[in-house]
């Protein structure tokens, strides 16, 4: 009965979702070279799982942290009363460099969650904030700042960037390349003419004054970091035609970062990781309003070369924030490991990628990356989903790590508000986001979480209901109908998969690191189950064979070592690893020749763990 009431309630939320997403604003340009689409937020719900628990606790924090101490630096800034708010701490403290970045990743995230589960309190939230940011833009005269001006810190800020003479650690276009972003949502997502308005403003404001400056003077501008201009000011003319804001856009790509990328050439060792990728996600979406395909190579060599020779086992790059030389893995196992933000970064890059040349090689890594590093980047004992900043990977690690400015351990209300916070804060709101892409003929299913999705333009519902990758199946169940190909992502790292129509084998390829085609006429309640055989493998470090994190199917497992404190990697009798439950992913093994435990790394919280293990001897057949 509840299953079926359950059933009801989501149906009936998409024939109101159809009916409402009207209201949504749809970009007024095509795209170039486009072979695949993501279906939008507003036509995927998640249904029970550990991933709609990451959502429902950031969905807390969002839906209750103080909007008046989130207004506070912009009204300040702007001449306008504080309304008696108590000042933020952390990264939005009146006195801190790049205050005012976190509120456009809220932006963001009350969007999505409009955008997902018509959550009207987010809705609210969003215009109301984006009214009160419209209040502020329009006091500029009396603050003394040009039209369009809008941000936590005083437009002087932007005239020492451009002068090179800013030293206070402020990245002006990183803080307001969130704003830009967050408003773009609030306006397509939900539809709010205020968010185009100040937007437009805003984005107006940046072609003015950059458009002052020579390609010399903005090459040495963009030496400090700033964030994606070029990726959000290319969306604002997709939405828009005015080409404006596409010249804009070029003005921020970075001659330094992009030649050697063009040329395929990794010249990354050094600087800073969550500084790059955004530029290369502006790449990609260059590359779909021009249809330059010097773009195209910049984003593609970009991920391909940050994937095979600067990512860790668990999907994340970079220590201390830093890309280090190609390849060097086992040096770099350290407290400061993947950074969160570089992920998310990269996550968003992938989809863009997988869109022009839809091959499941960029699910494989999106799936890898997800599961294994920002799904248990989030505290699951903390009401409000606070994040680690970094995931540690040395021996003995254990999450809870804050950045070198500032420090702490995990992020808190109103006294931290890292960029990783602002990012998570996304991050656990839009996971439906990449669940399932279509052509013109097709549905992909690219991850395995439990969902529903409103294929809207066949006039087609599918419920996936899994509990992977705690057990190696994924049942895909069709309401309505239509002649259409399922494409299901067969990751690579699996052999011998199955798939069944209705009980009757598929008798379709099921090679790795494919996609298995089922085309045929469907009729309402056809069901499709995917079985993914998971067994042990080894994940080398590039750079040292014998240093290895151990993966059973796509979940990283790492030892349990409570509160001991460890020196080096333990050595790890891989012939010892035995599975514990075929319900869990619970195993033990012997390491350093004591008995240890071995979980899905997602759920390492609250204790030291192991992720990279010298190993021993061969995997148990």
């Amino acid at each position: 009965m509840l299953s079926t009431l359950r059933q009801g309630v989501v149906l009936g939320w998409f024939l109101i979702s159809n009916v409402i997403a009207d209201l949504a604003v749809s970009p007024a340009r095509g795209e170039t070279g486009i072979a695949a689409h993501i279906f939008d937020m507003s036509q995927v719900q998640l249904t029970n799982s550990r991933w709609m628990d990451n959502q429902g606790r950031t969905l807390s924090y969002i839906k209750s942290v103080d909007l008046e101490r989130m207004l506070y630096v912009f009204r300040q800034n702007h001449n306008l009363s504080t309304n008696g708010a108590t000042a933020n701490g952390g990264w939005d403290a009146p006195s801190f460099p790049f205050r005012s970045h976190m509120q456009g990743h809220l932006l963001t995230a009350w969007a999505n969650c409009w955008s997902s589960l018509r959550d009207t309190t987010c809705r609210d939230r969003a215009t109301y904030f984006v009214a009160e940011l419209a209040k502020c833009q329009k006091n500029n005269g009396n603050a003394g700042y040009s039209t369009g001006y809008l941000s936590g810190f005083p437009e002087s800020e932007i005239t020492a960037l451009e002068q090179r003479t800013l030293t206070n650690g402020n990245v002006p276009y990183y803080a307001i390349h969130k704003t830009m972003a967050g408003l773009l949502d609030v306006w397509r997502h939900i539809g709010d003419t205020n968010a185009r308005d100040v937007l437009l403003s805003l984005a107006t404001w940046v072609y003015t004054r950059t458009g002052k400056l020579s390609y010399a003077q903005m090459q040495n501008l963009m030496g400090t970091e700033f964030g994606g201009m070029n990726d959000i000011l290319t969306e604002v003319y997709w939405w828009t035609n005015d080409a404006r804001f596409l010249e804009t856009a070029k003005r921020f790509d970075h001659a330094s970062v992009f030649s050697p990328l063009a040329s395929n050439q990794d010249l990354l060792s050094g600087l800073h990781a969550n500084t790059q990728v955004p530029k290369w996600i502006g790449a990609a979406h260059e590359y779909k309003q021009t249809g330059n395909t010097t773009y195209r190579s910049i984003a593609q060599n970009a991920w391909s070369i940050t994937v095979n020779d600067h990512t860790y086992a668990i999907g994340g790059n970079s220590q201390a924030e830093h890309f280090r030389n190609p390849d060097a893995i086992s040096g770099y196992l350290s407290q400061d490991t993947c950074e969160a933000c570089n992920t998310y970064n990269m996550l968003k890059l992938t989809r863009e990628l997988w869109t022009i040349n839809p091959t499941p090689a960029y699910f494989d890594y999106y799936e890898r990356a997800v599961l294994n590093h920002l799904l248990g980047h989030q505290d699951p004992s903390s009401s409000h989903g606070h994040i680690t900043y970094f995931t540690p990977l040395n021996p003995g690690g254990r999450r809870g790590v804050g950045p070198a400015w500032g420090g702490g351990t995990w992020s808190t209300d109103y006294d931290t508000f890292w960029c990783c916070q602002g990012t998570g804060v996304e991050t656990h709101t839009k996971y439906m986001d990449s669940i399932y892409g279509y052509d013109d003929s097709s549905l992909y299913v690219n991850l395995f979480i439990p969902s529903t999705l409103n294929w809207s333009a066949k006039g087609v519902i599918i419920s996936q209901t899994t509990t992977y990758p705690m057990t190696d199946t994924t049942t895909l169940k069709v309401t309505g109908g239509g002649s259409w190909a399922m494409k299901i992502r067969i990751p690579a790292w699996t052999s011998t998969a199955t798939i069944t129509i209705n009980g009757q084998s598929a008798g379709v390829s099921t090679s790795p690191g494919s996609y298995a085609t089922i085309s045929r006429t469907w009729v309402s309640g056809d069901t499709v189950i995917v079985t993914l055989p998971m067994k042990l493998r080894l994940i080398p470090a590039n750079d040292n064979q014998s240093i290895a994190a151990v993966a059973f199917g796509p979940a990283i497992l790492s030892g349990n070592y409570g509160s001991t404190t460890l020196s080096s990697n333990p050595t790890l009798t891989l012939s010892s690893i035995k599975r514990t439950s075929t319900s869990t992913l619970d195993f033990t093994a012997t390491a350093n020749g004591q008995t240890v435990s071995l979980g899905p790394f997602y759920n390492a919280q609250g204790f030291n763990y192991v992720v990279y293990w010298t190993t021993s001897g061969s995997l148990p057949s």
